[in-house]
């Protein structure tokens, strides 16, 4: 059952930051949009790191020191990603591992495409246990990530 391509599961063009951009901006974002992972682009969109909801919490600054601090200081830079083309099975691998809960999915030449997280996964294997009754609920990914801009 783990054997579809990630890119059925991701989702496309998701919401990022920049290196320079503030920490204040970042966690506005992350409220906002109630999401706990921003990957982080260059002007290219080539996935430079990740910033979690958790990084900002173990930092251990006040509020209002947010805007003093760059994505770049605190993000992590050295990212586990996969291709669009891989496995679902290998999302799930990755998630058991190393207790990660969202991998950026990026084409061959490090362009960032999309983000699966450990939501995405229960996603996908609730609808393939119980199809008749996923429409019963609001996917949250579909409900807000597919029409904001960035």
């Amino acid at each position: 059952m783990m054997n579809e391509k990630v890119k059925a599961i991701m989702t496309k063009d998701p919401i990022t930051v920049g290196a320079d951009d503030s920490i204040e901006k970042a966690a506005n974002i992350l409220k906002k949009f109630k999401i706990e992972h921003l990957p982080v682009v260059d002007s290219n969109n080539k996935l430079i790191g990740i910033l979690s909801f958790y990084d900002l919490w173990e930092m251990n600054k006040c509020h209002e020191e947010y805007k003093n601090i760059k994505v770049s200081e605190i993000m992590t830079k050295r990212v586990a990603k996969l291709n669009p083309g891989d496995k679902v099975g290998s999302v799930a691998e990755i998630f058991l591992e190393n207790l990660f809960e969202a991998i950026p999915i990026v084409e061959d030449d490090n362009t960032l495409v999309g983000i699966v997280t450990l939501v995405d996964v229960i996603w996908y294997q609730y609808k393939k246990e119980y199809p008749r009754h996923y429409g019963d609920f609001v996917h949250f990914k579909d409900y807000h990530l597919d029409n904001i801009s960035k």
